[in-house]
């Protein structure tokens, strides 16, 4: 991109006075250096586009009292701009100048005419070159300001959609008596396609869910928004989470090729806080991680396909005693996807640091995982979104329990 302290430098290259005018006065040489000088100025002094080219035609008319001219899109000859009368197409007889970017590529081609043989003298063909330098400096300005206006337009777009991302998410995780609930969402870009919620169902159960959306970005996240709405939709309403599984699976089925597209991975979660029981059942995703007191690990996979992939899946739900001690990690493959170099970080490491851990505190629990994950990747960029849930049911309320 130039700048304004190397227009008069670029001037002077460009209007270089002929040898056949050194038979003008230096007053003239002057004179005609000054205007084009002006010209010049007044190209510079717009940053849009479309002016810098309508103002270069109208000054090359007025100045040159030419008949015409017409700035052509390169290939395709579209009339940019324009001024002065109609130019014959296929504009036979008109004298033709390219405007060139710094890098060579052609930004506009100028058609004028001056009369019908078109003949140029040399000061009117040394200012039109002149101009047309000046010219492509200018359209080159205003093209990077007009992408850097469509670009803040864009990241403001990606402002709002994060916020909104945002405020769809729950705003606290819900206190249970007894138990403990975390979570954590990093996208990797302004938005992102994981997605996690928690919720009361009628029977007084609470449900959990950490999804993924296949993809990143802005289409992933819209997908997310469209999944939290059926899902919610249906989770009110009272039927076995296997059902209630199939059910959203379908629905994003239906929605379409594009939908099938941005399947969803997911896992769910329904904790009966009376019995200290968990049903999960896993739709295409990740494995998650059940750690018992006595530190064994059971790893839940899935019962099926992604959902939204094919139609008509079912899934299996699968039932497991919740005592005192236990813990369940559900996440997106953002974790397990770290890279340290070529190695990758892998669920037996994401596993083996979460069942390592001597807490029953939710938070610290996810804390420590990201904590694990940070130095395992040495501080390493993000390369996916990132999600992860735990539930934990606290010791020590249990021995409150039972000394009570």
């Amino acid at each position: 991109m130039y700048t304004t302290a190397e227009f008069p430098v670029i001037l002077m290259e460009s209007a270089a006075i002929p040898t056949e005018h050194a038979s003008l006065s230096l007053e003239e040489q002057i004179a005609r250096l000054q205007a084009l000088l002006e010209a010049s100025r007044q190209v510079h002094s717009t940053i849009a586009v479309e002016e810098v080219l309508e103002q270069t035609a109208r000054i090359l008319v007025r100045e040159l009292e030419m008949d015409g001219a017409v700035f052509l899109s390169p290939g395709t000859e579209n009339v940019l701009a324009c001024y002065g009368e109609p130019l014959p197409s296929p504009y036979a007889g008109c004298a033709r100048f390219s405007l060139a970017a710094k890098d060579g590529t052609s930004l506009a081609e100028l058609v004028v005419r001056k009369n019908e043989s078109c003949d140029l003298s040399l000061y009117e063909q040394d200012f039109i070159e002149g101009l047309v330098l000046q010219a492509a400096v200018a359209l080159e300005n205003a093209t990077y300001h007009e992408r850097d206006l469509q670009w803040a337009r864009v990241q403001q777009d990606l402002d709002a959609a994060r916020n909104i991302q945002r405020s769809l998410l729950p705003k606290a995780m819900p206190k249970l008596p007894g138990f403990s609930v975390a979570a954590k969402t990093v996208t990797c870009y302004e938005v992102g396609g994981d997605y996690l919620d928690t919720l009361v169902l009628p029977d007084g159960s609470h449900l959990l869910v950490v999804a993924d959306v296949a993809g990143k970005g802005l289409a992933s996240a819209i997908v997310a928004t469209s999944f939290r709405a059926a899902f919610r939709s249906l989770a009110g309403q009272q039927m076995p989470l296997e059902d209630l599984v199939t059910r959203v699976g379908q629905l994003h089925w239906e929605e379409g090729a594009e939908a099938r597209r941005r399947y969803v991975t997911a896992i769910f979660a329904r904790v009966d806080l009376n019995n200290h029981r968990v049903e999960v059942v896993n739709a295409g995703h990740n494995p998650g991680a059940l750690v018992g007191p006595d530190g064994s690990l059971y790893i839940i996979e899935a019962s099926g396909t992604p959902l939204g992939l094919l139609p008509g899946m079912s899934y299996t739900l699968e039932r497991f005693d919740f005592p005192s001690g236990s813990k369940l990690l559900l996440y997106t493959d953002g974790l397990t996807e770290v890279f340290c170099g070529e190695e990758e970080y892998g669920f037996e490491r994401l596993s083996e640091a979460f069942r390592a851990q001597h807490t029953d505190d939710a938070e610290e629990l996810v804390d420590a995982l990201w904590a694990d994950l940070t130095q395992f990747s040495d501080g390493g960029p993000q390369s996916d979104d990132m999600t992860a849930m735990v539930l934990s049911h606290l010791v020590a309320a249990e021995r409150k329990v039972a000394t009570s």
